[in-house]
């Protein structure tokens, strides 16, 4: 008998024991060394903060896929809050790369006392699977909220999405989709897909009908679900969201974005929308401003605990 509990409880503590590893989620952690990519000093005079962070090409698995993404954290020992950032672009285009402006814009993010981490979708850079921009892949971006807590400096309470262009896009998607994220920002957001292929045919042609699934039958739902113009009211009302665009953008034409904001008004969500005059889609004349209203929104909701603005009218 007592031969026979043993067992038992031996085999209890391997079948808990076994499944602990199996929802690991965070696969593999491969330091970048930044001294060895070329050019090396002329970055480190451009953006000295690289050298107040580590950075680590990562291995995750979504939806059972082996995903790759990136992470980015302070140096100095304790415990951050955490951004999770939505890249731009398809495919290897717009990918994150330490040779990248967006990815030394992450450290520099990350120098200020951010964890940072972010994903190349689904299928991309060796990763499994295919992206459906803004599909299956938004899985992707949710499945951070889980991997974070398997990073000892992360704070998963206290988190912020930041997107750019169609990492935008993913944002507001993700933003309806969890209650987790406390704070967010956005640039040059894709808001409006109608809008994307009349002003850019080609998006349609070899971007969103090679990439979403049955594109051609479903295309006017399938573009709605992407398009946060349509779909406002969903957002939550407890995660202040931050706008920036360049009025001459001709990828995302500014338009997308004040739609949106008009949208966002009527149902009352909090929100902040920053035009930049005669910037572009990168909105890169600026770029020393945008990464100061960057930080400075993250920095009050996520550091600060500024509560969230008052959304009803009010006032003398």
């Amino acid at each position: 008998m007592i031969r026979f509990i043993l067992l038992l409880l031996f085999t209890l503590i391997s079948f808990f024991t076994g499944n602990s590893q199996e929802t690991s989620l965070l696969l593999k952690q491969e330091i970048i060394p930044f001294s060895k990519i070329k050019h090396y000093e002329k970055f480190l005079s451009r953006f000295p903060e690289i050298e107040a962070v580590n950075s680590y090409n990562i291995t995750y698995l979504s939806d059972g896929l082996k995903v790759k993404g990136v992470l980015v954290l302070p140096k100095k020992e304790g415990q951050y809050p955490t951004i999770i950032y939505n890249r731009g672009g398809n495919g290897d285009t717009g990918a994150i790369s330490p040779k990248a402006i967006p990815f030394l814009g992450l450290a520099k993010i990350a120098s200020k006392g951010y964890v940072v981490i972010a994903s190349q979708y689904r299928g991309n850079m060796g990763g499994e699977g295919k992206e459906e921009f803004g599909g299956q892949d938004v899985n992707d971006v949710l499945n951070l909220l889980n991997v974070i807590k398997e990073i000892k400096q992360a704070d998963t309470t206290n988190v912020g999405m930041y997107g750019w262009s169609r990492g935008g896009m993913m944002t507001y998607i993700a933003l309806t989709k969890t209650n987790r994220i406390k704070a967010a920002v956005v640039g040059g957001a894709v808001s409006n897909n109608f809008e994307t292929i009349t002003d850019r045919p080609i998006m349609e042609e070899k971007v969103l009908a090679e990439l979403i699934p049955e594109y051609s039958k479903h295309k006017e739902t399938e573009l709605k679900k992407r398009s946060a113009t349509f779909w406002a009211h969903a957002f939550p009302k407890d995660t202040p969201l931050l706008i920036m665009h360049g009025t001459s953008d001709w990828r995302v034409k500014p338009s997308q974005s004040l739609q949106l904001a008009v949208e966002l008004d009527k149902h009352r969500k909090p929100y902040r929308l920053i035009m930049f005059e005669g910037g572009d889609h990168g909105i890169r004349n600026n770029r020393k401003e945008v990464s100061e209203q960057v930080i400075q929104w993250f920095d009050r909701f996520l550091k600060q605990g500024e509560k969230v603005p008052n959304m009803e009218f009010h006032g003398k």
